[in-house]
């Protein structure tokens, strides 16, 4: 009688999954969306080229995926922080400091994904998306209307919030690990440069 094979556990596809998000994040960010096929992403991690498929539907719920997982992610860290009840200077900084992680840390792919693919994503997909980018902007906008309220900064509009998160992403391109800066420091004084640069 032949032994029946033990089918992997749950974690382990888990797994899978995670690594097929974190390859695709990557080569979506290095090479371009359209530029990135079923067959790198598994050579990626490993896999056949037709494997992938069991655990997405397609290369368009790959980016997704991708870019969804991104923003949760982002979106615990800075709940976390609001949760804290901080005043708004500490919470400020908290906040930077959150998405700083996220771009220079843990999730260096997603935010690029994001901004240079969005045009890539399904209808559908970008409705799932805004849903969860809307409570993530949602936080840091009532934290520049407590600033603006302790009479830290002028202007708590969303072109003052678009403003800061063009500039702290954009630290994805000249950053560097050794030098310096570290993360916390960098929190520390970009929080330090907005508040004073706003409250002339």
């Amino acid at each position: 009688m032949t032994a029946r094979k033990t089918p992997p556990p749950l974690a382990d596809e888990g797994n899978r999954r995670a690594e097929l998000i974190r390859a695709a994040g990557h080569l979506f960010r290095e090479k371009g969306y359209d530029a990135t096929t079923i067959r790198d992403i598994a050579a990626a991690v490993g896999m056949r080229s037709g494997s992938p498929f069991y655990h997405f539907k397609s290369k368009q719920e790959m980016l997704k995926a991708v870019v969804l997982e991104g923003m949760l992610s982002a979106l615990a860290a800075i709940e976390a922080v609001a949760a804290c009840r901080l005043g708004p200077r500490e919470t400020f900084q908290a906040l930077i400091r959150a998405h700083l992680d996220t771009i220079l840390e843990h999730g260096g792919d997603f935010v690029p994904v994001l901004l240079h693919e969005w045009r890539s994503l399904s209808d559908e997909s970008r409705a799932e998306i805004v849903a969860t980018k809307d409570r993530y902007e949602a936080i840091w906008q009532k934290t520049l209307k407590d600033l603006k309220r302790a009479g830290l900064i002028r202007d708590d509009s969303s072109l003052a919030r678009l403003l800061i998160f063009g500039s702290i992403n954009w630290t994805a391109q000249w950053y560097r690990p050794d030098g310096k800066l570290t993360i916390d420091k960098l929190a520390q004084r970009t929080a330090e440069f907005f508040l004073a640069a706003q409250s002339k």
